[in-house]
């Protein structure tokens, strides 16, 4: 055979070949395709033993079909699978402990004091529900653990400022001293900056309603916390106009000298509903207050302040603003669900006598407009004299007592000429002093003249405003 018969005869065996292993090869696709493995390789197989049958070298099928991705082997057996059990899911509970009743009742103070183990506890618990005896006692004790442990808040107490400045100010007194009468305003705005700090945007926008008397009727203004600064920072002007400071309401309308007429010139000025963005210039003014009059040496107390209707003295005046700081962070920390304690008993003390010194003023107001009754007797123009007097007595945080003329501001009061008896808690006073409280539902202690009662609580009330 000569070399053109050898290459053409190699070439038709490389052909056949080739068609006979495209064939195989579709036949295991279809197979696969059918969800069968094809049929079982023979002994000899080049697949699986080598390209000869014999034992040489192994050839993988990927490297005939290099296109073709590698076989995957077949899942292992499930646990399910194997016939044997499941672990279990959990341990079973310990068997129940079985206690004399004279052991299940040495074990209820441990019990009320929550110091069983779970064991003992389960078995005190169950003995419980069978012996009436046990039970009231567990019922005792538990009770005489709750007086033990009373539930405190986890805020700092409102105090602690107070107290930190204090101890700080008995080893290195202040160069320059803040006024007696200014350090319940010092506090109070302190105390509700404190509690602004940590608001988020969504709260300053919180609905608040502002309440006072008027007329003897009850009266409410709906804002929000920012307008509740935004009030504070135009009352607290007038102090600042005083003091010859800046007027945080720049040029002062001329028909709004009172606090109402001010908050609501505030209020229509401003182009937007006030945000947070308020806090800053209230905090500010609060401090150049303090400030200045902490440089006169508390020599300004005497100093008039106008509310329009009437004037007080500046050491009057911070009072009263301390007192109004109070009222509104109460109402702010209302809205956005806050506790929020009363002033420290002194400085409460000194707003309740600021409010005992103006009721005689606020009974001949309302006697004029008719909403009291007439006074009686000469003292109706004696300054100086004794007439008759009405013995206020407020008890708890800043209690003391006061003796009201109830016939002349200028009369003065006396226990010899007393008709009434009058007893407050010093908080529900207050409360009623800034129109939260009616006069008929104030819980009062009263005894003597019923007419003269009446008339001082509505006076009471009276002070309130906007």
């Amino acid at each position: 055979m000569n070399e053109a018969n050898r290459f053409e005869a190699y070439d038709e065996h490389e052909s056949k070949k080739g068609s006979e292993g495209s064939e195989g090869d579709d036949q295991e696709g279809r197979g696969q395709e059918d969800g069968s493995s094809g049929a079982a390789p023979e002994q000899g197989d080049p697949l699986h033993t080598g390209g000869d049958g014999g034992g040489g070298a192994p050839t993988p099928d990927h490297r005939d079909h290099p296109d073709e991705p590698p076989r995957i082997p077949l899942p292992r057996a499930s646990v399910e699978d194997t016939g044997h059990p499941l672990p279990p899911l959990e341990t079973p509970p310990p068997a129940p402990l079985v206690l004399e009743h004279a052991v299940l009742k040495s074990l209820l103070g441990a019990w009320a004091l929550a110091a069983c183990s779970p064991e003992e506890t389960a078995a005190v618990e169950e003995h419980l529900g069978d012996c009436g005896s046990c039970a009231d006692e567990a019922l005792r004790l538990r009770g005489a653990v709750g007086l033990l442990h009373p539930p405190e808040s986890l805020d700092l107490d409102p105090g602690l400022r107070t107290r930190v400045l204090e101890s700080c100010l008995d080893r290195r007194p202040p160069r320059i001293p803040v006024p007696e009468w200014a350090r319940p305003y010092d506090a109070e705005t302190a105390r509700l900056d404190a509690l602004l700090r940590d608001m988020g945007d969504a709260e300053w926008h919180a609905p608040v309603r502002l309440r006072w008397f008027e007329a003897d009727e009850p009266t409410s203004r709906r804002t929000t916390v920012a307008g509740v600064i935004a009030h504070l920072l135009s009352v607290d002007g007038l102090i600042a106009l005083a003091l010859g400071l800046d007027d945080p309401l720049g040029q002062a309308p001329a028909n709004a000298p009172t606090p109402a007429g001010r908050t609501e010139a505030f209020w229509r000025g401003s182009h937007f509903p006030p945000t947070r963005s308020v806090r800053g210039p209230w905090r500010e003014q609060s401090h150049d207050l303090v400030r200045t009059v902490s440089f006169t040496g508390g020599g300004a107390g005497k100093l008039p302040v106008s509310y329009g209707d009437f004037e007080l003295p500046l050491r009057d005046a911070m009072l009263d603003r301390a007192f109004e700081c109070w009222v509104h962070a109460d109402d702010i920390a209302e809205a956005v669900d806050y506790p929020y304690a009363p002033p420290s008993p002194r400085h409460l003390n000194r707003m309740i006598d600021l409010a005992a010194r103006m009721l005689p003023a606020a009974l001949a107001a309302r006697r004029q407009n008719g909403l009291a009754a007439p006074g009686h007797g000469r003292h109706l123009s004696v300054a100086g004299e004794p007439g008759r007097s009405l013995r206020l007595e407020i008890e708890g945080l800043g209690g003391g007592e006061w003796l009201i003329p109830l016939d002349s501001p200028a009369a003065v009061g006396s226990a010899e000429h007393e008709v009434a008896h009058v007893a407050l808690d010093g908080v529900e006073f207050c409360q009623l002093a800034a129109g939260h409280v009616p006069p008929a539902d104030a819980a009062a202690g009263q005894v003597g003249d019923r007419e003269a009662i009446k008339d001082v609580l509505f006076a009471v009330a009276s002070l309130s405003r906007i």
